[in-house]
């Protein structure tokens, strides 16, 4: 389908329905995100209406006075239209953007933002939560107030005892532990039939939309002091992400915190199709938007 170059804000507007994938810097709050692609948005429309109006502008001939009788060349002024008197014609409260699900302030990655009429869209599609995917970076020997790097460090241990495979089969046991609760909130023996059948039909979800489960964790990276997991999880919030992985120290017989929490995937959504800081604005909006109506 060929692309065509608009013009007119109003037909911009009429079309902006849609999600779009962006991605949300570390110590940026959801407000802050949402304020910055409106602002960037209506700066657009509102330079793209200024031309609109400088195009229409009709000369006029008006005499030069008493002075100077020759006619001069002027343009109509038309008050109604002038940003001075009326304002901008596009502010942020006449587009609504609202997130999907929500990121906390420590966690980057992948965002998912409804506009307009988008995020009915979404909710209509997505009738059950989606799986997130988190690469989450700890680091080994200090333990904080909040479980993140920038609160009060309250311990220190040793780390030199911790080795990759003992990491790795921690987390084994904790996705097998999780995947058995699921099964037991279900009614289910591990073992029997039912579960099996119940395993065939796809993703077992929790019906309490508040329980986080994780269905997968894994060890992806290890230089000590820091370790990196990948973690699959539904319901999941940065703050329950940060006390797994404090609890995954303490049995590793040390004490860590988080460092880093990085979002890569939200349901068919992935990271690499994200829009960048720099490119939050109109033309990279739409573009965007047109992208993830491929994937959706």
């Amino acid at each position: 389908m060929p692309l065509l170059k608009v013009y007119n804000p109003a037909t911009v507007v009429k079309h902006l329905n849609g999600l779009i994938n962006v991605y949300k810097p570390k110590n940026m709050k959801l407000n802050q995100v949402k304020t910055a692609i409106l602002y960037n948005i209506c700066r657009d429309l509102n330079e793209m209406y200024s031309n609109q109006i400088e195009a229409s502008k009709t000369p006029l001939l008006e005499p030069g006075g008493a002075a100077n009788p020759i006619l001069r060349k002027i343009d109509s002024l038309n008050l109604a239209e002038d940003i001075l008197s009326k304002g901008p014609a596009y502010q942020m409260d006449d587009i609504s953007c609202t997130p999907a699900l929500s990121l906390g302030l420590h966690t980057s990655g992948v965002l998912i933002l409804g506009l307009n009429r988008g995020i009915r869209l979404y909710r209509t599609a997505q009738k059950k939560p989606p799986m997130r995917a988190y690469h989450v970076t700890v680091q080994m020997g200090v333990a904080t107030e909040n479980h993140f790097s920038d609160s009060r460090k309250t311990v220190r241990a040793n780390f030199t005892h911790v080795r990759a495979n003992r990491i790795s089969g921690l987390a084994s046991s904790l996705q097998a532990s999780h995947q058995r609760k699921m099964y037991e909130l279900c009614g289910v023996d591990l073992q029997s039939q039912a579960a099996y059948e119940l395993a065939c039909k796809g993703l077992i979800r929790p019906v309490d939309k508040t329980l986080p489960v994780v269905y997968g964790i894994k060890l992806i990276g290890f230089q000590p002091p820091y370790f990196t997991l990948e973690i699959h999880a539904i319901n999941e919030t940065e703050d329950y992400l940060a006390a797994l992985v404090n609890d995954m120290a303490i049995e590793l017989k040390t004490v860590g915190h988080c460092s880093a929490i990085r979002c890569v995937r939200h349901g068919p959504y992935v990271v690499e199709k994200s829009l960048l800081r720099h490119g939050w604005n109109l033309a990279g909006v739409v573009r965007n938007m047109r992208e993830q109506k491929e994937i959706t």
